[in-house]
């Protein structure tokens, strides 16, 4: 926080000018005192007669002498000494007097240090309350400003180059770009420029990679805030910010304004607020629906936001006229994916015997953030094993460690567990090997990884899919449970090992019955209320109904139907190829490790099913 030199100038005369006047009281002080003599002595001139009168005092004794002394004085002090001690005293053959200590000092910083430390105190703590809330110490009103970084387009560095993956909301925030480089043109017909856009879309995706490109693009100002960053403690600031926000936007015309995490400000008024009155949030979110209302879009100034949870915002911030486009930033396809990855093999030394589409295969639902992360553990696998460049296997180590976590390499199984596993995962690449549609079996291991996976199955899709038929659920709950079937099919009994298959088998299994109306006897009915497809937001449901007892209970046998029906053909399926099992479970569990040229060697597979 920078001083004030005017105020410290101030202090320090304040300072000088008390020094000052306690030495001016200490010299006028010892002016006007006479010298004091020992008390012997003074006694001494009352026993030899040349004293004429005594005047006693509260701490001295002051004797008025007959004659001048040799010395031209006529008055002697001493400091008093108690009778009975000055008659005990006088029979030794030494001098004594009484010394009287000046407290003046001391009764001065008695008082004025723990002033001055309750004052530092205080200055300190007040300074860095202010500083936290950023309003600093020169005035409490400061702290309702806004304090946003401001990025200009030197300073955010992005550019639509920089972001792939994302062409329809590239193509969506273009039109702003044109807006704001020449509004003339692009305004010539009578269209104007949106007031406001909201990009929606999962975390990691490049929502506000996107809106920095836009201000790179145009090269104005960047006003950039999270949303958090408008509610405080204090009443009336989160308003206050909102204000002064906009103002310092319009100054800098044209601008963008971006606002980070909008659920945090704009949540819907009245889901979670006090009973009885607006809270602070609400104050903040009027302020900012007024302030939506009230800047002209003529001249040049753009709302963009960000948020991932688009339901629980106030209807008001997107009725038309305020937020007037709602771009959807979703996870990329595979096409995407590849040119993510191209972005991002640029800060990387890459091999050239490396194909990105089959990176993009094994990252199906992968984030841009998420293959970033992915591109650089690929860069530190190959550092680990000394490696000149980065090839195909660091990514699949990469994938392997984001998807399972790390090796376990002290979770020593025993022999009986390592079997049980290494037949498990052979009953998923068995069964996935040998049914049409499924994806490509890519690697599996029985290496422990992450918090329970004592080993895994990787599965590369060859393509992106967004329908699926009952057949092809029906082959993907067939995967799953081929590693329960063989565990039954050969050991006879069951064990823990399948518990996260069976819970993703059960969730695909009741969609099948309650969400598609795949099963004859129950309707073409939903039985269950619709997620929202792009946010992963587990309970966020829209729409749907609750079922009768009755219904419910022919909805828990379809389910049971349809599991039980798939576990017994994964259990066929693997008894008629019971050798071919033996064999690939004994091969696994010499090389604790198979990628997919090995498998299919072993199974004599073709390469394409």
């Amino acid at each position: 926080m920078p001083s004030n030199p005017k105020m410290q100038w101030n202090v320090g005369y304040w300072l000088l000018a008390m020094l000052a006047l306690v030495w001016i009281q200490s010299v006028w002080q010892a002016s006007r005192t006479v010298e004091a003599v020992p008390y012997s002595q003074f006694e001494q001139a009352l026993s030899e007669g040349r004293v004429a009168e005594v005047t006693v005092g509260e701490t001295t004794i002051t004797g008025r002498l007959k004659t001048p002394d040799a010395g031209g004085k006529t008055v002697i002090v001493a400091n008093r000494v108690e009778p009975d001690l000055a008659e005990r005293l006088s029979k030794y053959d030494v001098p004594f007097t009484r010394v009287v200590e000046s407290t003046l000092l001391r009764d001065l910083l008695s008082w004025v240090v723990p002033a001055l430390v309750f004052f530092g105190l205080w200055f300190f703590l007040i300074r860095r309350v202010l500083d936290k809330q950023g309003g600093g110490m020169g005035s409490f009103m400061s702290i309702g400003k806004s304090h946003v970084k401001v990025y200009v387009e030197r300073d955010t560095g992005v550019t639509f180059a920089d972001v792939a993956g994302v062409d329809e909301a590239k193509a969506e925030l273009q039109e702003i770009v044109a807006f704001l480089k020449d509004p003339q043109e692009r305004g010539r017909l009578g269209g104007r420029l949106p007031r406001g856009v909201l990009l929606v879309g999962p975390p990691g995706t490049g929502k506000t990679l996107l809106a920095k490109a836009v201000a790179g693009e145009a090269g104005v100002p960047f006003f950039s805030i999270s949303g958090s960053e408008f509610v405080e403690m204090f009443v009336g600031v989160g308003a206050a910010r909102v204000r002064d926000l906009f103002e310092q936007a319009r100054a800098k015309a044209p601008a963008i304004i971006f606002i980070d995490e909008l659920d945090a400000l704009g949540r819907a008024r009245g889901a979670a607020s006090p009973i009885g009155g607006h809270d602070e949030r609400e104050q903040t979110l009027n302020q900012l629906l007024a302030e939506l209302d009230g800047f002209d879009s003529s001249s040049g100034l753009v709302l963009l936001a960000a948020t991932n949870r688009p339901e629980v915002l106030d209807p008001a911030l997107l009725r038309a006229g305020r937020f007037d486009r709602q771009v959807l930033v979703d996870r990329p396809d595979k096409l995407g994916r590849v040119q993510i990855l191209n972005v991002h093999v640029r800060k990387i030394r890459l091999s050239p015997r490396v194909d990105l589409e089959q990176v993009a295969q094994l990252t199906t639902g992968f984030s841009g953030a998420d293959l970033a992360n992915l591109c650089n553990e690929a860069a530190l696998a190959a550092t680990r094993r000394g490696a000149q460049d980065v090839e195909l296997v660091d990514f699949t180590v990469a994938v392997e460690r984001i998807v399972a976590g790390l090796e376990k390499k002290n979770r020593v199984l025993n022999p009986r567990e390592r079997e049980v596993v290494a037949y498990h995962e052979m009953g998923h690449v068995l069964v996935a090997m040998n049914l049409p549609g499924t994806d490509t079996v890519h690697k599996v291991s029985i290496i422990p990884r992450g918090i329970g996976a004592l080993g895994y199955t990787i599965q590369r899709p060859t393509e992106d899919r967004f329908l699926m038929t009952r057949e092809e659920l029906e082959h993907k709950i067939m995967v799953l449970l081929g590693g329960r079937a063989a565990e039954k099919l050969v050991f006879g009994q069951l064990s823990t090992g399948a518990a996260d298959d069976l819970a993703k088998v059960t969730d695909i299994a009741r969609d099948m019955v309650t969400r598609y109306g795949m099963v004859e006897e129950l309707g073409y009915v939903t039985y269950e209320a619709q997620r929202q497809p792009f946010l992963d937001v587990p309970g966020l449901v829209q729409g749907g109904w609750q079922p009768s007892p009755d219904t419910q209970q022919h909805i828990d046998a379809a389910v049971r139907s349809i599991v039980m029906g798939a576990f017994d053909r994964s259990t066929a399926l693997l008894d008629a190829n019971r050798e071919l099992l033996e064999r690939c479970a004994r091969e696994l569990l010499v090389h604790e490790t198979l990628d997919e040229e090995a498998l299919r060697r072993l199974i004599g597979a073709p390469e394409n099913k």
